[in-house]
């Protein structure tokens, strides 16, 4: 089954060749949805920001669609998100991490029956001559297998570490780490440090720590603030 819990109309638009309206419809869809139908709403933009060339905005999109994920327990679209972070580290001439995306996004397509929307299926063949070119047969498939090779879980962890190996900046939604990221999407859907703890599975205590870390980054004071801010930025 295709990642599809929502209209696919970005991805139609896409199909035509509307960049534009694609957007648009990216962009009304991410703020409407919650759970793992926020998930795909964040690969689908992911998907378009790629085709305009907009790659931070790619990146943070697949790193909350991760993070919904993994809050939520339905990963559904982390084979797309993995994908996204794929062209983005091919973007940025990281050709073995892009290939060792690939080769997780692939396994977890195939063990979770998970097919890729035919409009994106040129691009990712586009990416795999790219990364042989860049890399050469022998080190693409290396690559490749190394991320065949990876839990679901590794795969997630490995996809953040290489987001914290490029600078952050100091403040503002793109300094969140992805723990914090995590954090604050269950705020965000009204859950209580307790029971965040709970889903994380860390303590209630490092829950209040991540939070004040986020309160100071984003320049908030309120949990109810906070959880405003996360539902308007969509």
């Amino acid at each position: 089954m295709p990642a599809a819990g929502v209209n696919p109309l970005a991805e139609v638009a896409l199909t035509h060749g509307d960049l534009a309206m694609a957007r648009r419809y990216a962009d009304e869809a991410v703020p409407l949805l919650g759970g793992v139908g926020r998930a795909v709403a964040l690969v689908a933009r992911a998907r378009v920001t790629i085709a305009q060339d907009d790659s931070e905005q790619a990146e943070r999109d697949a790193h909350e669609a991760l993070a919904v994920a993994v809050a939520v327990d339905a990963h559904i679209a982390t084979p797309d998100a993995l994908e996204c972070l794929a062209a983005v580290a091919n973007a940025a001439t990281s050709h073995r991490q892009a290939a060792r995306l690939l080769g997780a996004a692939g396994a977890l397509r195939q063990s979770m029956r998970i097919v890729r929307f035919k409009v994106y299926d040129a691009s990712h063949q586009m990416m795999i001559t790219s990364l042989r070119d860049g890399l050469g047969d022998s080190e693409f498939e290396t690559a490749w297998a190394e991320g065949a090779g990876l839990t679901l879980e590794a795969a997630i962890a490995y996809a953040r570490r290489g987001r914290g190996e490029r600078k952050r900046p100091a403040t503002g939604w793109g300094s969140l780490t992805p723990a914090e990221l995590d954090v604050t999407e269950l705020v965000r859907q009204g859950l209580p440090n307790k029971d965040i703890a709970t889903r994380l599975f860390i303590s209630p205590r490092t829950v209040a720590t991540h939070l004040t870390h986020v309160y100071t980054k984003l320049g908030l004071t309120s949990r109810v603030q906070l959880a405003q801010e996360a539902a308007r930025r969509g």
